[in-house]
């Protein structure tokens, strides 16, 4: 019965709660256009099933050996390379080394600390919403900027709204402690988050590489990878 039950689960993993209202929305469109027609009515099923597969949340395993950061995001690696991070966040102004990854409407849009630390700063800025694949989206698009007070360092996380994406929703408050994996906030409809790191530390994934938020490893801030690793289920 456990193992039907956890087949059950991974068929269908939860769905956040920030999802709850478009998922209702949706249900009574469908059942409004059954009303006018099985064609429009599948069509509007169809709509129903993706906004629940939106905003699924399901559970995610994160590494937790020392000097790990982790994937924030589902999605594409689009860039990986020297930027200066957003003006508001003040996090630095010299380059720092940035992973961009970009999220479609497929991807789950549950974002995840890459560390764990102290949340030192929040920044939202108002923007516009370019395709969050093009480099200019990092300093002209709606954006959420956090910064995350680390054992290694201050790393910069920032979610940017894309061409579809019209919301982008916090879930901590400045001076939260938050665990790497653990979630921080939801982007609605397709968007991209950014990563900034200390130039010179070590970076194990490339452009083009899919990631899995709170399990993907993207840096490694220690010399060695010989240690124990712990790993929690979130």
């Amino acid at each position: 019965m456990q193992s039907l039950l956890d087949s059950i689960r991974k068929a269908f993993p939860p769905v956040h709660r920030e999802g709850y209202p478009f998922i209702a929305i949706a249900v009574v469109i469908a059942a409004g256009l059954l009303m006018v027609s099985t064609f429009l009515g599948m069509l509007g099923v169809g709509l129903a099933i993706w906004t629940a597969l939106f905003f699924r949340d399901p559970a995610r395993v994160t590494p937790l050996r020392d000097g790990l950061v982790v994937a924030p995001a589902d999605g594409r690696i689009s860039q990986v390379g020297l930027a200066v991070p957003p003006r508001e966040l003040g996090l630095s102004d010299v380059p720092l080394m940035r992973i961009s990854i970009f999220m479609n409407v497929f991807n789950v849009h549950v974002n995840r600390a890459p560390v764990s630390g102290r949340i030192e700063k929040i920044a939202y800025k108002p923007g516009l919403f370019l395709n969050a694949e093009l480099d200019k989206a990092s300093e002209d698009n709606e954006r959420n900027g956090l910064i995350v007070q680390g054992v290694h360092g201050p790393v910069g996380v920032v979610q940017i709204a894309g061409l579809i994406a019209r919301r982008i929703v916090s879930f901590v408050h400045e001076g939260e402690e938050i665990g790497a994996g653990e979630r921080f906030g939801l982007i609605r409809f397709g968007s991209r988050v950014d990563v900034y790191l200390p130039v010179g530390t070590r970076i194990l994934v490339s452009e083009g590489q899919i990631t899995t938020a709170g399990e993907t490893v993207l840096a490694d801030y220690t010399a060695t990878a010989a240690r124990d690793i712990a790993y929690r289920v979130s």
